[in-house]
C-alpha cells in the first residue's frame, strides 16, 4: 500500500505509466519490469516487479498472490535462473508472491526481516490498514543495512528505510547510479506513513538518508521511474514540512481531533484515502507531541484531541 492522498500540487508528480498488465518492459541495462493487475487508489496502476540482471536474475517485489502476475514472471525469466527474491517490505501488494515463486524457482527469499510495527498499538487506536500487512511472510535471510547482495552481472545494496514500513528496505545498485525503492518514494504520488508500523520521525530520517546518496534514478514499486531523485526527495521532505505547519496552523486556532484536522488540510480528497490521510495526520502527531510541539492527552491515538503546546519547532 502506497498512496497518501492527492493533494500535493507541490511535488512534480509523473503519472504516465502505460505499462499493461503481464508486458515486460525493459527499462535500462539489466533492468526489466512488469506491472502486476492490481490497480487501485493505493496502487495506483499496480504492482511493478523487477528483474535485474540476466542469465542469474533477481527478482524485487513480487507482488501479490496473482496467478496471472505469476505465470508473466516465470515467462520472464524462461531460461534463466532466479537466484534471488528481495522483498521491500510486507505489505499484502507487496511480498506475498514471494512463497509461489520461491516454490516454482528455489530461490533465496531476502528482505529486511517479517512484519512488526515500530511501536505497539496504543488502546483505542484503531488499525484502519491492518489488512494490507502480510503477516505470513518469513525471509529466508534477513538484510542489515549496507548488506550486498549480488549475482552474475549485477550487485546491490541493502539499504534500510523505516518510515513508510517500520521493515522497508531499499536496493542500491551503486554502479548504475540507481535505486529500487519499494513504496517509500514513489513518482505517482506521496507515500502514506501509517502508524503503528509507519513512523514519521523515522520516514523523514530515511529520505534524508538516501538523498545523501550517490544514486539519482529511482525505480519505485509503482509508477514510472524517478530521474533526479535525489532532487524530487527534496520535494518529498518539503511536502511532509508544509504538512506539518498546516496542522499547526490548524491548532493555533484551537484544540482539534484527526477528522477536523483532515477536513482542514486535505481540501477535495477522495473519499476512499480519507483514512490513509487520518493515518498519515497522526503520525505527524507522534512526532510533534514526541518534540513537545503539540500536546494530548495519554498517547497519541487516532480518537485523540490535539493542542498546541509550549515548544516551538526549530
Amino acid at each position: 500500500m502506497s498512496r497518501d492522498d492527492e493533494s500535493d500540487d507541490d511535488i512534480p508528480f509523473n503519472r504516465d505509466f502505460p505499462l499493461a498488465p503481464a508486458r515486460v518492459e525493459q527499462v535500462a541495462p539489466g533492468i526489466r519490469r512488469i506491472v502486476a493487475d492490481n490497480p487501485g487508489a493505493f496502487t495506483f496502476t499496480g504492482t511493478v516487479s523487477y528483474i535485474v540482471g540476466t542469465g542469474k536474475v533477481a527478482i524485487i517485489d513480487p507482488g501479490p498472490l496473482n496467478d496471472a502476475h505469476h505465470a508473466a514472471l516465470l515467462d520472464a525469466v524462461r531460461g534463466e535462473t532466479v537466484t534471488h527474491i528481495l522483498v521491500t517490505h510486507t505489505h499484502r501488494d507487496h511480498s506475498p508472491g514471494a512463497a509461489p515463486l520461491k516454490a516454482a524457482t528455489t530461490a533465496t527469499v531476502y528482505a529486511e526481516g517479517p512484519h512488526r510495527a515500530s511501536r505497539p498499538s496504543h488502546e483505542g487506536e484503531q488499525p484502519v490498514l491492518e489488512a494490507g500487512n502480510d503477516r505470513d511472510f518469513s525471509p529466508d535471510m534477513r538484510l542489515a543495512d549496507g548488506d550486498v547482495i549480488e549475482g552474475g552481472d549485477w550487485r546491490l545494496e541493502a539499504v534500510t528505510v523505516p518510515g513508510h514500513t517500520a521493515n522497508h528496505v531499499c536496493f542500491a545498485w551503486p554502479e548504475r547510479g540507481a535505486m529500487f525503492v519499494g513504496d517509500h518514494v514513489m513518482g505517482w504520488s506521496t507515500s502514506i506513513v501509517a502508524p503503528p508500523d509507519g513512523s514519521m520521525n523515522d520516514y523523514m530520517a530515511s529520505l534524508q538518508k538516501i538523498a545523501a546518496r550517490g544514486e539519482d534514478l529511482y525505480f519505485p514499486a509503482h509508477g514510472p521511474e524517478i530521474p533526479e531523485a535525489r532532487r524530487y526527495v527534496r520535494f518529498y521532505m518539503r511536502h511532509r514540512k508544509a504538512r506539518e505547519a498546516s496542522i499547526m496552523h490548524r491548532l493555533a486556532k484551537g484544540a482539534a481531533d484527526i477528522p477536523t484536522l483532515v477536513r482542514a488540510i486535505y481540501i477535495g480528497i477522495d473519499p476512499r484515502l480519507v483514512p490513509a490521510a487520518g493515518l498519515s495526520v497522526l503520525a505527524h502527531l507522534e512526532d510533534l507531541t514526541e518534540r513537545g510541539i503539540v500536546v494530548t492527552d495519554g498517547p497519541p491515538v487516532l480518537a485523540g484531541v490535539y493542542r498546541l503546546g509550549a515548544r516551538l519547532p526549530g
